[in-house]
């Protein structure tokens, strides 16, 4: 049995880990596939780390951990919500079990015929990727929200910095201004 745990994981913190500690401790028998979703996206405030980025800060964040059975996976959009899943099922090792907290995706996979689990989110409001990137750069206190492992895998990609610029040049809604 294999599961699949679908998030972008922009970038993988605390709350992510606590997920997937709790899915493994809830299946222990079940390998557990974690689905980078959105791999082709980087370089965006909203997905400012790329796929293989993000696969080094999961692969560091479980390693430390010490969570076994294990597997990432890029998960590429194909902007066709239709044929999303059979795509899916192509790229990936066979799995029978979805774990998602978003709607389209839970959806769409208990369409497909798939038992669909909404794992209980750790700490929502803290442990979120929106507030880590803006901590990140706004040059706040982001690294008690993100796994030890993802910190200094952050620190060395300089994460802050990426995030800063990405901010500046990022659009701004109608008749406001950049300072």
């Amino acid at each position: 049995m294999r599961g699949l745990l679908v998030g972008r994981f922009q970038p993988f913190h605390r709350g992510h880990l606590e997920v997937v500690r709790a899915i493994r401790a809830e299946r222990p028998d079940e390998a557990l596939l974690l689905g980078i979703g959105s791999a082709q996206e980087s370089y965006t405030l909203e997905n400012p780390f790329t796929s293989g980025e993000r696969f080094e800060m999961i692969s560091r964040a479980i390693s430390e951990a010490k969570v076994d059975r294990i597997e990432i996976v890029p998960l590429p959009d194909i902007h066709q919500h239709a044929l999303w899943v059979r795509y899916l099922e192509g790229l990936l090792p066979p799995f029978d079990r979805v774990y998602t907290n978003n709607p389209l995706t839970e959806l769409l996979f208990e369409r497909a015929g798939y038992d669909v689990e909404r794992p209980r989110l750790v700490r929502r409001v803290r442990y979120e990727g929106r507030r880590v990137r803006a901590r990140l750069a706004g040059g706040q206190r982001w690294k008690p929200l993100v796994p030890p492992a993802v910190a200094q895998y952050l620190a060395t990609i300089e994460a802050p910095a990426r995030l800063r610029v990405l901010a500046r040049a990022a659009p701004r809604p109608s008749g406001t201004r950049r300072n």
